[in-house]
């Protein structure tokens, strides 16, 4: 299928770019950091699941069951991401938001509401695909309505926030034990919570949030693109009190691509880079959250121990996103990404060498840190800005999805690893990992700092 040129255009790219940062800027930053920060299935997932392990034993300790705690999930979010993406380029940004918005609070109640553990585990299937979805559409549909600048820091701004939802559900999970209620009603409280705050989510989404004009447009749908888009310049206007800037620059070509563009010609680089990208992102996090305490308890130290050194070193995630996000306009998106990747390699080969509390400590939250910074990099800004806006979801779900699958295998890699050269080892293992997609960034990464989405969707 080839694709198709708009003969028509409102310029609604460049009407967007030229706008100063204002109030609505900050609304639709707003809105959809608090809908990323209260969509939290994942982040109680460890709660539930060690009360239903050790309180009350709908879960047996080795079994096949435990296993697929996090599989199923996973799995969830990987059809998810791989299928929410060309949904959202088909039906627009505002409604696809709702639609897995809805999906995921329904399988949360019904989460909360589970007789037994095998109807939980279908409604966890369930939330997967409906956050995996949703975080697509949220971080990469939120690029077309900030201007190209300084939509970097935007996008760290929204992982910022974000980011927050697992200590914040860990908090909450925390008090709830205080209230003393029963462990049978505890686990299902921490579902209700997020699906009430989610259910607030979408209601501001409905009320505040308007279609995306830029996707409008490369539909065709131009009178609608040109209602939305004067809506919004009329609104920044009476908020500033002072006159847009003039629209300078010509309108550029807008074209609806085939979900197959993705796998061809410059598309195909980019997924595969983008691809690279989360792969790296998914398997260093996984390893640094799951493998720290195996590396402290190695080291001789008790479990509180290490649950304290693991926790000091945690405080470097919000840090780390909170410095991306005061840099990362600054510097070239492929520098940026090599930096860190070159850091985190570093940092891997040090933290796995330490054995005394304090540099264990330090070298944890610098890793930490800089895990995060490109955490912020990879999810939020470079990957999904690097898509043509008729392929922006479709993109971004697609390398999502790679990221999601790498999950799934790369534990057995971890755990042979540390079998043959212990938990030392499997800092290496993040080393070499970093390596090859730095060097893959190098080469063929595409550079998007600054530039407009229509410029980057240019892949002519």
């Amino acid at each position: 299928m080839a694709s198709k040129t708009n003969s028509k255009s409102v310029n609604i790219g460049a009407r967007l770019d030229r706008l100063p940062n204002s109030g609505w800027h900050i609304k639709m930053w707003l809105v959809s950091a608090f809908a990323l920060l209260v969509c939290w299935s994942n982040g109680i997932g460890g709660a539930v699941q060690n009360i239903l392990l050790n309180e009350l034993h709908w879960l047996e300790e080795g079994s096949a069951l435990l296993a697929m705690w996090g599989t199923t999930y996973t799995a969830g979010q990987l059809f998810g991401a791989l299928v929410g993406g060309p949904i959202g380029d088909k039906i627009g940004r505002k409604k696809s938001i709702l639609l897995y918005e809805i999906i995921h609070i329904i399988a949360m109640i019904g989460g909360a509401v589970s007789p037994n553990v095998t109807v939980l585990y279908v409604f966890r299937l369930v939330q997967g695909f409906g956050l995996g979805a949703l975080l697509v559409v949220l971080f990469a549909g939120f690029t077309e309505y900030v201007p190209g600048r300084n939509r970097g820091v935007w996008s760290s701004r929204n992982s910022f926030i974000g980011n927050w939802a697992h200590p914040v559900c860990n908090g909450i999970a925390f008090v709830i034990a205080l209230t003393g209620i029963s462990y049978n009603m505890n686990w299902r409280v921490q579902y209700m919570i997020p699906s009430i705050l989610s259910i607030v989510a979408s209601i501001l989404i409905a009320k505040k949030f308007p279609e995306s004009p830029r996707w409008l447009e490369a539909q065709g749908r131009l009178d609608e693109a040109d209602e939305i888009m004067t809506r919004i310049e009329k609104e920044i206007e009476a908020s500033t009190g002072k006159p847009l800037p003039a629209v300078t620059e010509a309108p550029k070509e807008v074209k609806q691509l085939p979900y197959s563009a993705l796998f061809r010609g410059k598309l195909l680089k980019r997924t595969i880079v983008g691809s690279l990208v989360l792969i790296g992102m998914n398997t260093i996090q996984y390893t640094l959250m799951n493998w720290m305490p195996s590396l402290l308890r190695s080291l001789g130290y008790d479990t509180s121990q290490s649950q304290f050194m693991t926790m000091f070193g945690l405080f470097g995630a919000p840090f780390g996103i909170f410095i991306a996000s005061l840099i990362m306009d600054k510097i070239p998106r492929r520098v940026m990404g090599v930096i860190l990747l070159a850091g985190m390699a570093v940092l891997g080969i040090i933290t796995g060498q330490q054995t005394e509390m304090t540099a264990l400590i330090v070298s944890t939250f610098c890793l930490n840190t800089i895990i995060y910074m490109y955490v912020c990099y990879a999810s939020a800004v470079y990957v999904p800005e690097m898509w043509p806006t008729s392929a922006k979801l479709s993109g971004s779900g697609f390398c999502n999805a790679m990221g999601r699958v790498s999950n799934i295998f790369f534990p057995f890699l971890v755990t042979s690893v540390a079998s043959s050269m212990g938990s030392g080892g499997v800092f290496v293992l993040i080393t070499i990992v970093a390596v090859i997609i730095a060097v893959c960034v190098f080469i063929f990464g595409v550079e998007t700092r600054g530039e407009s989405v229509e410029d980057i969707g240019n892949v002519e």
